[in-house]
């Protein structure tokens, strides 16, 4: 017998995999990448780490990429948002929907997920869980192996291809019983349990809200949300701007022809990447903006240097630093 389980590369979903992997149910791992997770937690961040953690839980792993679709549902939610711009309802069915595709080419007979009861808001009550299974086609067929003895026998504890007695009951938004389980499975280093999806949070929400209202959605500015300070110069003009030498650094790789690439000439300093339709006025409220965040103030004006990238129009500004009234007039 064999099950596909849906992994996040957290704590909940490695924990169920290994109770199902340790009834002897062959189990194959997984990963729907999209562009939403938080910095380092993404296969695209993290590198091998997630390959790791699977090898480790005795699971193969694929990695199936779902972004556009993701886009559409954060554009257009059938259930609504949590609390900030999280369609996590929609998101659950999503990924269900891609699960259920796939159990016919990897020859599974159910699906695991690492849900618990209570654990989210929106999409962990039990309404939710039973709308996610009748809308992905799946009912029946969702193994929460966290929860299940709270939760209405799934056919194969049914069938008696999973015991059920050897699942748990964890309900609630307490991570305590699944932390001292982990201990207890010898699971190994796991990432913090803190929720990985960046919808969840206020900071990117507010930014994701001013993408869609004055750009629309697309996967290379949604890049651009995870780094930096942001502030909206017009409707037509955004700027970026690096926290540290690695966000520069990101920054820089991220630029597109076009983009207003921004840097201090004589002190150190950010970068910041431009992004749109910039006006003379747009262009030195950036450089304010960047000579704000140099490190040396002993100048009343700092020289900024300007250029549309990569071989644009180039413009030197002697500005003054904006001062905090002028951050918050702009700041996203």
């Amino acid at each position: 017998m064999k099950a596909i389980a849906l992994f996040s590369g957290g704590l909940d979903s490695a924990l169920a995999i290994k109770l199902i992997l340790q009834q002897n149910i062959e189990l194959e791992a997984v990963h729907f990448s999209m562009p939403f997770y938080q910095r380092g937690q993404a296969p695209v961040d993290a590198g091998h780490k997630l390959k790791e953690l699977a090898d480790r839980l005795g699971a193969p792993l694929k990695v199936l990429n779902i972004t556009n679709e993701a886009l559409e549902i954060v554009k257009h939610p059938q259930h609504g948002y949590g609390k900030n711009i999280n369609p996590c309802i929609d998101c659950h069915i999503l990924m269900c929907k891609k699960a259920k595709e796939y159990m016919g080419p990897s020859g599974a007979s159910f699906v695991i997920t690492g849900e618990v009861l209570g654990q989210r808001p929106k999409s962990q009550h039990r309404a939710a869980l039973r709308t996610i299974e009748k809308e992905s086609g799946l009912e029946g067929l969702i193994l929460r192996p966290l929860s299940a003895k709270l939760l209405a026998e799934t056919l194969p504890e049914k069938e008696g291809w999973v015991d059920r007695e050897k699942l748990l009951q964890i309900n609630g938004r307490s991570r305590t019983e699944q932390i001292s389980k982990a201990t207890e499975l010898d699971i190994g280093a796991y990432p913090s349990p803190a929720g990985g999806c960046l919808l969840a949070d206020p900071g990117f929400t507010r930014r994701m809200k001013d993408l869609m209202e004055y750009n629309g959605l697309n996967l290379e500015d949604i890049k651009l949300l995870k780094l930096g300070r942001h502030f909206r110069l017009s409707k037509e003009a955004k700027l970026i701007v690096g926290r540290n030498e690695q966000e520069n650094n990101e920054l820089a790789a991220l630029r597109q022809a076009g983009d207003i690439y921004s840097y201090p000439v004589e002190d150190k300093g950010p970068i910041a990447v431009g992004r749109g339709e910039f006006s003379r006025q747009d262009s030195e409220d950036a450089a304010k903006i960047v000579a704000r965040y140099c490190d040396n103030h002993a100048n009343p004006k700092v020289k900024i240097k300007s250029r549309i990238w990569p071989e644009g129009e180039t413009r030197l500004f002697e500005v003054k630093a904006a001062d905090e009234a002028q951050l918050q007039r702009f700041r996203v």
